[in-house]
């Protein structure tokens, strides 16, 4: 399993009966979680006073309940700074696990001994375009969302990065993509973050079990020459590591020295000492 352990300002405090128990920073939320599906005592003094509390509603979806928590606050992630605020649907701005793939990206790129273009797709607030800018990339970050894509220009900000490091679109990722093979242009690294389910900016439906393929395909049509790598996230338990392996062996087979490796991305819960899943990474080098 691909652990997200390097966190200091962000914890899985405990986990239990469909719940996690975070802290964020120096605020403790309880929020859902499908993959929790064991009870084990709740003895941590966070389960009964959070900060705040997402309830699921069994008619889907679900609403906060707030105690004692800022409207926004900001944790850091080494030298990185993210915001954070409770919006709909549970979520405040960032996957933490995905920390563990802005490292394994960012040593890459490091290491690369060259000027790196990367493309990061489905880029949301822009964890990973901030981690590979600031290992020097110039990063291409696409989102169908204009306010996504405002708060990772306001996250990248606040880490410190250079204006002329990132280019930042609003637009469907798919059809980005297309457009830039016709202009010929590549790119040596592209990260890729789907949803299960979306729709673009004119209303563009996206199944990730239809398109995701089909769109990998498209992306072997813009690697430079002498491309990285390619990463990509599901959080779709049908996309299993060994689906993502097959995809991308598959899709990018006719790229000579490629080194594919696919797993479960977890985070660490430090009561139970268990570790808690969330989705998989495949990742193919070149």
């Amino acid at each position: 399993m691909y652990l997200a352990d390097r966190w200091k300002d962000y914890e899985v405090i405990d986990a239990s009966g469909g719940e996690k128990l975070e802290r964020w920073g120096k605020y403790v939320l309880i929020r859902p979680d499908p993959q929790v599906i064991w009870n084990t005592p709740r003895k941590d003094p966070g389960w009964k006073h959070p900060n705040a509390h997402y309830h699921r509603s069994s008619r889907g979806g679900g609403e906060w309940e707030f105690f004692d928590l800022p409207e926004e606050w900001s944790i850091r992630y080494d030298e990185l700074s993210f915001r954070l605020k409770p919006f709909s649907f549970k979520h405040t701005g960032l996957f933490p696990e995905q920390s563990v793939n802005w490292d394994w990206s960012a040593e890459r790129i490091r290491n690369a001994g060259r000027s790196v273009k990367l493309l990061n797709l489905f880029a949301y607030t822009g964890g990973a375009t901030v981690s590979a800018a600031a290992a020097g990339a110039h990063v291409t970050h696409v989102d169908a969302s204009k306010g996504m894509v405002q708060w990772a220009k306001e996250n990248a900000a606040a880490s410190g990065i250079p204006e002329d490091r990132c280019r930042w679109l609003v637009d469907d990722c798919v059809r980005f993509v297309e457009r830039e093979i016709r202009r010929e242009n590549t790119y040596d690294a592209v990260i890729l973050d789907p949803p299960s389910y979306g729709r673009g900016p004119k209303g563009e439906v996206w199944k990730i079990e239809e398109a995701v393929f089909p769109l990998l395909q498209l992306i072997n049509k813009i690697l430079s020459r002498e491309p990285l790598f390619v990463l990509i996230n599901s959080y779709t338990t049908g996309l299993q590591p060994a689906v993502l392996s097959y995809m991308l062996g598959t899709a990018f087979a006719g790229r000579p020295g490629k080194r594919v490796e696919a797993d479960e991305v977890g985070l660490p819960v430090s009561v139970s000492g268990l570790t808690l899943p969330c989705g998989a990474s495949g990742r193919i080098e070149f």
